[in-house]
């Protein structure tokens, strides 16, 4: 049997991870650095983010659409949701903490000359507000922090006062002749980093979050 949400507009719904009750869609893009773009065109027609809710058929919309308005891709933590709002309009990025039906709470707010908007994004478990951009990441929530990466790291999961890194390893690629010798090998490094970027721990590892919210090293 297939079902039917009591607002269907054919948008594509996905997972939010660590719980089973809802699913979200993005009505436009979810990368608040594009507003800064579209403010060089005239500014942004706006967005909306939308929560669907497998136990009943309902579909939530927190905020209405809004010039210069749009939204991250939300986190379960807590037993709550969170998202990012980026009013470019009014120069702020906002930090909401949400339950269906209800009004969004504003945990907190930043300038937009205050954040990097760049791969501006909440990493869980617990909920940290982060910025990767290429060898640098900075939190600005909970706590502030600025990171130096290798071209190579990215940033997954900020838990119990560390960063759990995945890095990214190529082995044995000919450079010159731009092709893998026969002793090539591609795997992945899990580093474990220290708020103040002493690296506690590093071996060979893949981060995978599975469904329920659990993460497990590959």
């Amino acid at each position: 049997m297939i079902k039917r949400f009591d607002t269907v507009e054919g948008q594509y719904i996905e997972k939010i991870y660590g719980q089973d009750r809802l699913a979200y869609a993005h009505t436009d893009t979810s990368d608040l650095y594009d507003l800064v773009e579209w403010a060089e065109r005239g500014g942004y027609p706006g967005s909306v983010i939308l929560f669907y809710d497998l136990s009943n058929g309902k579909v939530y919309k927190p905020f209405r659409k809004k010039k210069n308005v749009a939204y991250t891709d939300p986190v379960y933590a807590d037993g709550q949701y969170w998202f990012l709002q980026g009013d470019y309009g009014k120069g702020k990025v906002t930090l909401y903490r949400y339950l269906p039906g209800e009004t969004p709470e504003a945990v907190t707010a930043f300038g937009t000359d205050e954040v990097k908007l760049y791969n501006l994004r909440i990493v869980g478990s617990e909920v940290h507000v982060l910025s990767q951009n290429g060898e640098t990441a900075e939190c600005c929530y909970p706590e502030h922090f600025t990171m130096t990466l290798t071209p190579h790291q990215t940033v997954e999961l900020i838990e119990d006062g560390k960063v759990y890194l995945e890095e990214w390893v190529e082995e044995g690629w000919d450079t010159e002749n731009d092709r893998a010798t026969d002793k090539y090998k591609y795997y992945h490094k899990v580093v474990v980093k220290d708020m103040d970027g002493n690296t506690v721990s590093e071996e060979v590892g893949a981060l995978y979050r599975s469904p329920d919210g659990t993460w497990w090293i590959s």
